[in-house]
């Protein structure tokens, strides 16, 4: 194996990210952005909070 082959990338893979780009980081990049926005918009925490604070507000005889 030469020393490019075992420091990083085989020279094949280094040509193919310069001619076409790096796909996979890419992908990668693009998958971490919808995991926040999904993590984003399933956050309901503000929600939970505002409801328990109306709640806590609120006299109830039932309790």
């Amino acid at each position: 194996m030469s020393n490019s082959e075992t420091a990083g990338h085989p020279p094949i893979y280094e040509r193919l990210i310069h001619e076409r780009g790096d796909a996979p980081a890419e992908a990668r990049q693009a998958a971490q952005q919808v995991q926040r926005r999904a993590n984003e918009a399933l956050d309901w925490s503000d929600l939970r909070a505002s409801q328990k604070k109306r709640e806590e507000g609120f006299f109830s005889a039932f309790d």
